[in-house]
């Protein structure tokens, strides 16, 4: 079958980063012997920049790149405007294809090119798949009252509603799907990292303190700068970058201890989780995400894993004694949890990077999606 992928936020390999959920997905279900083509932006929304044109791919998959608009931040209206374009643009694209997809998989968010992937399914007599990886609008909560998300609440409904089946990175956001009226399959597919050469062991790395990701709203860096400057022996390295990095460094300007890499590719990554113990998620649990990325960066890793998230991350982390919880925005709370954490003795328990294993992930995934087409005949 002709599988389409529609998802413009991943980075991509041809950038020097690892495979994210997109390209793992695109690769498995080219490996299973499908026709796979996986549609993203040519503006990338992690580095804020153009991005050169992908002109071949070794993974047995094609790479189609629709033009938008640039913008500067994460919230900001040039990214609304930019979401529109690239919907616009996309759904052009896409009909102009001669050959017509039996299945699309479309994420959201962004809501709009989900949207326009629903309308284009519809027309090419695809099955269609919605696959939720963050909560919109609810995660706009925090910043803008009920009433002004109502339009996009709409828009959520709709994809939900009229999705052939629904997938997503947690069961958080599949009981959301349920929530806004959505009875179509639903299958959980969490975050999945390639295992590859990484260590499950920690062995003897010192007490090193690691975060990578998004300087975003929904992520309290603040208390994790504040917590590593009151203690005597404790490093931080934090990879990444977004609208906060600037505040965020000046913030931590007074104390050597505290290094920023801004973002890195997959070696440099590896290499930085590698000399590290603790990987932080400091997340409040109103951020409305299930299992972010990094929890996965982490495992595989082997590192102990300190998080105020709570929910599905929180569970995980107990559930393979990997690590402890603290509470979001408190200062003597991620001490202690850091403490406690650093005195966790031996390696991870090796089912705990196996619980994030793309290979068995897109795996499982490729046949749910073959049985959801078998299905629709």
């Amino acid at each position: 079958m002709t599988v389409w992928i529609v998802n413009p936020f991943d980075n991509l390999p041809t950038e020097g980063n690892r495979p994210q959920r997109y390209w793992l997905m695109a690769r498995a279900f080219a490996r299973s012997g499908h026709r796979v083509v996986l549609w993203t932006s040519d503006f990338s929304h992690a580095t804020k920049a153009k991005r050169r044109k992908v002109r071949e791919c070794d993974d047995g998959f094609d790479v189609r790149m629709v033009a938008t608009r640039p913008y500067p931040r994460n919230i900001c209206l040039a990214r609304v405007l930019s979401h529109r374009k690239l919907a616009k643009g996309w759904l052009r694209q896409a009909q102009a294809e001669e050959a017509r997809p039996d299945v699309v998989v479309a994420s959201t968010p962004p809501l709009g090119l989900c949207d326009a992937a629903r309308r284009y399914a519809r027309e090419a007599k695809a099955v269609f798949v919605c696959d939720i990886m963050d909560a919109w609008p609810e995660t706009f909560c925090r910043i803008a009252p009920r009433w002004a998300l109502f339009p996009l609440r709409r828009v959520a409904r709709r994809l939900y509603t009229g999705a052939d089946a629904i997938s997503a990175v947690s069961r958080r956001y599949v009981g959301m799907a349920a929530a806004y009226g959505a009875k179509s399959p639903m299958h959980c597919c969490n975050h999945g990292i390639e295992i590859g050469e990484w260590g499950a062991g920690n062995g003897e790395r010192g007490a090193g303190i690691v975060y990578v990701g998004s300087f975003g709203m929904s992520y309290d860096l603040e208390t994790v700068i504040d917590a590593v400057r009151q203690m005597d022996d404790a490093t931080l390295d934090i990879a990444g970058g977004g609208p906060k990095e600037s505040a965020l460094r000046q913030r931590a300007a007074d104390c050597g201890r505290i290094r920023f890499h801004g973002y890195l590719g997959e070696s440099e990554l590896r290499d930085l989780l590698s000399k590290s113990r603790i990987g932080v998620i400091p997340m409040f649990p109103d951020s409305c995400v299930g299992i972010p990325y990094k929890l996965a960066d982490y495992a595989a890793a082997g590192l102990k894993v300190v998080e105020s998230l709570g929910g599905e991350t929180g569970e995980l982390v107990a559930r393979y004694h990997a690590g402890c919880h603290y509470e979001a925005g408190n200062v003597e709370s991620l001490r202690e949890a850091i403490a406690s954490a650093a005195k966790i003795s031996g390696p991870n328990d090796p089912a705990f990077a196996s619980h994030f294993d793309a290979s068995a992930i897109m795996s499982d995934y490729v046949a749910w999606v073959e049985n959801l087409r078998t299905a629709h005949g």
